[in-house]
């Protein structure tokens, strides 16, 4: 029986709040109000069948709990139902929609001269035969005399669930809102106007991608917030459909993209979060469901699912950018600060749109607000960028100038060494003839040594190799100061003489001389010369780095660290320290295929390469009639290995002696030329890889070294 009681208490309770009729909203001078649930009644109309004579008659208009009006799934159009009355001066009150997507706004009241006709103002664009008043897209001024009270009728239509914030204006305090709102609008897309043009520039100075993904991404944030505010319909489009339907949910699908692309590139998110960069696509197919389903005509649902996924993205990127920060990716942190400011604005702009905060000028304005903040601060994280590679670009250069140093000392240290160990195993030698075991001991440790010798005979080489190779272009560099200065010592000269006639216009005489002076030098040849001189200089600088560059891989052969290597490029390198020692005769041929990266010893394999080269060279020398002499160099992927293929055609060898060349001391050349640790050296290292190493050749036909080296040493 309690129940039963609550049951009905409850039935009565609802009752009499559905009976409860809205306030009368009265509009005073000066004065804004938002339509709330006190003065509007609501009726829904998810079909869209309703006719304004079935709304005035109809009896399911009822009070809703929501503050504002709440445009939801099941309720696309909606009916609201209010009193309004006019305290101010004018003959009409504007009533205006805020920023949202909608695509029908009409206001349906009583002709007071005739009552059943009824009055229908349209936010849209009428047609030409039509009798309804043109208005602008967002608002419409409802003719209601002064003092004068009106039942109005409001249809809102609309695909993108939302608050419906309505705003009840005097006339000034209308005008006076929109001035307010077009200069807050005006100022946004100036600095994205800025924004975008400057990184366009610099995009075509540093050809950096990050700087065109970064306009894209101010463009379609600029164009999302223009068409949010109704300026879609003043610039672009006369039919809202289109434009609400397609053009909105397109550019809001673009502006994602855009982010995505310019945080991955930005943050270089390949290289910095390579083992989770498949779950960073997610992010995009997450965009390209919205973008199907817009195509597909699934508009109510592309509007929700754009909203959750930019949520998603939002704190999905701050993560991002928080994790890489504090791994030491100093780049992300502008990037972390601006895109945290732009997610609040989001969190608040959707708790708005939904109904969870209060509607107000700062929460409607906030994402201009905020999103000029991140402009700003994005072009501040691009330019730290460019800061934070430069100042790794200077470390870079200095320390391959200390390595290069380092290894000219240990060269110097080591040849001091090899003289005094070699002087002092010679006294040894002649002492051990009285002793035959400790003969074969000496024998052993000089064995030892001399294989230490012959890797510092290779780096020697290089070292001679490299000197060579840097002192021509640093003799070019030297050779062009001279005239350089001289020229421009004719050029100050040339300017102090119209200096000083200048100074002193009553004495003719001194800018005549200064004329004939200036014929005298031929400014217009200096210049040439100038111009060539300073190519000249820049070549020489050009091909010293080059060979530095190339240098800093073989700065430690006795590293005992696997690193990944590109074999391709340590081919290449190899070949650039080796160029000086290159007969001119002698083609080198590289024929290098698409390779992974391969975990080595580097210095190890550099080492490697300089002998097969060296051993190559030496036998095309070897041949009596050098016609067409060649070196080719092929690299290759298998599944298991990677080859090198090392080819001269030399004077080859015979069976007896390819089945000794890997044997400690063997060597085919003059005494003094030669140690025969070289080819043995090359065999220790590939077994230190676990690769194999095998070898073609034929007399007067050439050899062939065939390096396979195995992708999975660990």
């Amino acid at each position: 029986m309690r129940k039963i009681f609550l049951i009905i208490g409850f039935i009565l309770q609802n009752t009499l709040l559905f009976a409860v009729p809205a306030d009368t909203l009265s509009i005073h001078e000066k004065e804004t109000r938002l339509l709330t649930h006190n003065y509007f009644l609501e009726l829904e109309d998810p079909n869209g069948s309703y006719k304004i004579q079935d709304i005035i008659s109809s009896t399911g208009f009822h009070p809703v709990a929501s503050l504002l009006p709440i445009l939801s799934y099941s309720k696309s159009i909606t009916w609201l139902k209010f009193v309004l009355k006019n305290k101010t001066t004018r003959a009409f009150v504007p009533i205006n929609i805020g920023p949202g997507v909608i695509d029908n706004f009409d206001i349906y009241y009583a002709d007071p001269d005739k009552s059943k006709h009824i009055i229908n103002l349209t936010s849209d664009i009428p047609s030409r035969d039509s009798k309804l008043i043109k208005q602008n897209n967002t608002f419409i001024n409802c003719i209601i005399f002064p003092d004068s009270v009106r039942t109005i009728y409001l249809r809102i239509k609309s695909n993108a669930p939302g608050v419906v914030p309505i705003q009840i204006s005097s006339a000034n305090e209308y005008f006076k809102s929109s001035d307010f709102n077009n200069i807050v609008a005006g100022g946004f897309m100036g600095i994205v106007l800025i924004m975008a043009f400057y990184n366009l520039m610099l995009y075509t100075i540093i050809k950096d991608l990050s700087y065109l993904y970064y306009v894209f991404y101010i463009i379609f944030l600029g164009l999302s917030q223009l068409f949010l505010r109704g300026y879609g319909i003043t610039f672009f489009l006369t039919k809202k459909v289109i434009l609400n339907n397609y053009f909105i949910p397109f550019t809001r699908i673009l502006f994602g993209y855009s982010i995505l692309l310019f945080t991955s590139e930005f943050l270089q998110l390949k290289q910095t979060l390579k083992s989770y960069y498949k779950y960073y696509y997610l992010l995009y197919a997450l965009y390209t469901i919205s973008l199907i389903t817009i195509i597909s005509g699934h508009v109510l649902f592309a509007y929700n699912f754009i909203t959750y996924t930019s949520v998603v993205t939002a704190v999905s990127l701050l993560y991002i950018g928080g994790l890489l920060y504090f791994r030491g990716f100093k780049p992300a942190k502008y990037f972390m600060l601006g895109w945290g400011i732009f997610l609040v604005s989001i969190l608040i702009s959707v708790a708005r749109s939904r109904g969870y905060i209060v509607h107000n000028d700062f929460t409607v304005n906030i994402v201009l607000y905020t999103s000029s903040i991140e402009l700003i601060l994005f072009s501040i994280a691009l330019a730290d960028k460019i800061s934070f590679y430069r100042r790794q670009t200077i470390e870079m250069q200095q320390l391959s100038l200390n390595i290069a140093k380092e290894n000219e000392r240990l060269i110097t240290e080591q040849n001091i060494l090899l003289e005094s160990e070699v002087n002092a195993r010679t006294n040894q030698l002649i002492q051990t003839n009285h002793d035959l075991s400790a003969t074969i001991e000496n024998l052993q440790s000089t064995q030892t040594k001399l294989i230490e010798t012959e890797k510092m005979a290779s780096l020697g080489q290089l070292t001679a190799g490299i000197a060579h190779e840097i002192n021509n272009p640093i003799n070019f560099v030297s050779s062009n100061v001279k005239p350089l200065r001289l020229d421009f010592l004719e050029i100050f000269s040339l300017l102090d003489k119209y200096k000083e006639a200048g100074e002193k216009p009553d004495r003719k005489e001194l800018f005549a001389l200064a004329n004939q002076y200036n014929e005298n030098i031929d400014v217009n040849f200096l210049k040439k010369e100038i111009i060539i001189l300073l190519d000249g200089i820049e070549e020489g600088a050009h091909r010293t780095a080059e060979i530095v560059q190339s240098l800093r891989t073989f700065s430690r052969t006795d590293e005992k660290i696997l690193k990944l290597i590109d074999i391709n490029k340590a081919v290449l390198n190899t070949l650039i320290l080796l160029r000086s020692s290159i007969p001119y005769n002698i083609e080198i041929k590289p024929v290098l295929s698409k390779l992974p990266l391969l975990n080595c010893y580097p210095g190890k394999i550099n080492q490697v390469l300089v002998n097969l080269i060296n051993n190559g060279i030496q036998a095309i020398r070897c041949k009596e009639n050098q016609v067409n002499e060649s070196i080719s160099i092929i690299t290759s992927d298998s599944t298991e290995y990677i080859i090198i293929q090392i080819t001269d055609t030399g004077v080859g060898m015979s069976k007896e002696v390819k089945q000794k060349i890997f044997d400690p001391f063997f060597t085919t050349k003059e005494v003094g030329e030669g140690t025969g640790l070289g080819l043995s050296i090359v065999f220790g290292i590939i077994e230190d890889h676990k690769g194999k190493i095998d070898v073609h050749s034929e007399p007067d036909k050439g050899t062939t070294f065939t390096i396979s080296l195995p992708k999975n040493l660990e």
